[in-house]
């Protein structure tokens, strides 16, 4: 499929071009309104007015704060449905300001989505019949169906580590029958 961006003219008969102009105009003026009237286009923070706290390590932190954690900067704030959420800011060359214990369990009523954590062996998975260890990865809290699940967000030397890394797994590859861990 070839795709492009110039603009074609269609053979119409006279007088069609302006109706089918004004058309698309009135389509595009529809779209952006509704854009807007449902909050795409604008800030999250002008239209979510949220002020439940976020969750790092099971320890509430109000809207607005910001805690450094791994390297970076995670500031409290809402998605775009007014919910609390983590958002990560640039790098920061601060030790961490928050408990890190790793992405060790479910992080549902710990973790706000967005937080972000080095990986355990809980994160370990399989790819056929071999063992991919969870702390290779950090991961970031993600909503999905009504749950807070941990989601592969980048490799763990993207993580900087104040103190202890979390323990190295105890599986073995031997651990994986066709991509399910046993």
């Amino acid at each position: 499929m070839t795709t492009t961006t110039e603009l074609r003219s269609i053979p119409t008969r006279p007088g069609r071009t302006a109706l089918i102009r004004a058309a698309g105009a009135a389509a595009a003026a529809t779209a952006a309104g509704l854009g807007l009237a449902l909050g795409f286009g604008v800030p999250a923070t002008a239209t979510a007015q949220s002020t439940a706290p976020c969750l790092w390590a099971g320890e509430l932190h109000p809207q607005g704060q910001t805690v450094y954690a791994g390297g970076w900067a995670f500031t409290c704030g809402t998605d775009l449905l007014g919910g609390p959420r983590w958002n990560r800011g640039g790098i920061a060359n601060q030790a961490s300001t928050v408990s890190n214990p790793g992405a060790g369990s479910n992080p549902a009523g710990r973790f706000s989505p967005g937080a972000r954590q080095p990986g355990t062996s809980y994160t370990d998975y399989c790819v056929g019949d071999q063992l991919i260890e969870g702390t290779e990865d950090v991961y970031e809290a993600v909503p999905v169906g009504g749950g807070l699940y941990w989601r592969a967000a980048g490799p763990v030397s993207q993580w900087r580590f104040d103190g202890a890394r979390p323990e190295p797994t105890w599986r073995s590859s031997g651990s994986c029958r066709e991509g399910s861990l046993l």
